[in-house]
């Protein structure tokens, strides 16, 4: 256990530096080329979580008690607009699928077409890939791909036919180096009418404490180094990200809080202070 000395000492160092975080660009960007957003940190971290990535009491075990959450969001944000999707399924992205806990979910469901799914981690797409063997719906390559890239990397379809009805983000946001130029390299790949939906945390003294010091350090619910707080982006930030886009509409959030014994639950308004989902629709 930590001291009460060394408790203050934490949030001294955390909070001082408060002045000199880079907080999410919410200025328009033109969708230019951009240098890698990959943190070599973040791919080292996760690639000592490989083995363990479909151990539902493993390291990534609230990855895995917050799917069901993932599909819900994406279903209470396209229900009113379903009848536009192509009449032979859902085109998904996954950008930064991890071990594929949302791709393969996402890729069994009757009204997906095809699910790309993509990682710059070669170690955690072998274990995604190995996994997926196991199962007959998922063998057929025209159902789930997964690809050894980073979205700097992916091509961009040049017609609206080959582009995205869903792009999804699940707890990649706060990992990149650059917020804006990263979402700037997304935003492309949604086809018109299409969403992209994410997941992550608000920068707030709240989710400090909650996913960084009892969490990380004290009842050691996810590895130490998993989070970094000035990453964190908050909803009014990503909100005015969208807006000062050309033709984003729709946005949708849905705050969620890890409530031991019972998983992650949806409380209106949590949005404000710790996890939450995001959602945007690409009018044209």
């Amino acid at each position: 256990m930590l001291s009460s000395k060394s408790t203050c000492g934490i949030w001294h160092r955390t909070f001082s530096r408060a002045k000199d975080i880079r907080h999410f660009v919410t200025t328009k960007s033109n969708y230019e080329s951009a240098q890698t957003s990959i943190d070599p940190a973040e791919v080292h971290h996760f690639n000592a979580l490989a083995s363990t990535w479909w151990d539902p009491q493993g390291p990534s075990r609230l990855l895995h008690l917050m799917n069901p959450l993932r599909h819900d969001f994406i279903e209470s944000c396209r229900g009113p607009y379903m009848h536009h999707t192509r009449g032979q399924g859902s085109r998904y992205l996954d950008i930064g699928c991890g071990g594929g806990i949302f791709a393969e979910s996402a890729a069994r469901l009757s009204t997906t077409a095809h699910v790309t799914a993509i990682d710059p981690s070669s170690e955690v797409l072998d274990i995604a890939k190995y996994h997926a063997r196991r199962d007959p719906v998922l063998v057929d390559p025209d159902r789930l791909t997964y690809r050894e890239t980073s979205i700097e990397n992916l091509e961009v379809p040049e017609r609206d036919e080959g582009k995205y009805d869903v792009v999804t983000l699940f707890e990649v946001i706060e990992h990149v180096n650059d917020a804006s130029k990263f979402l700037s390299q997304v935003v492309p790949h949604v086809r018109p009418g299409g969403w992209l939906i994410l997941s992550t945390i608000a920068r707030t003294w709240t989710s400090w404490l909650t996913t960084k010091f009892v969490a990380e350090d004290v009842i050691r619910l996810v590895p130490k180094g998993t989070h970094e707080w000035s990453k964190y982006i908050n909803e009014p930030e990503l909100r005015a990200w969208f807006t000062r886009q050309r033709g984003w509409s729709g946005f949708r959030s849905m705050g969620v809080v890890y409530v031991p014994g019972l998983g992650w639950k949806e409380v209106p308004y949590s949005e404000q202070f710790g996890n939450y989902f995001f959602g945007a629709r690409k009018d044209f």
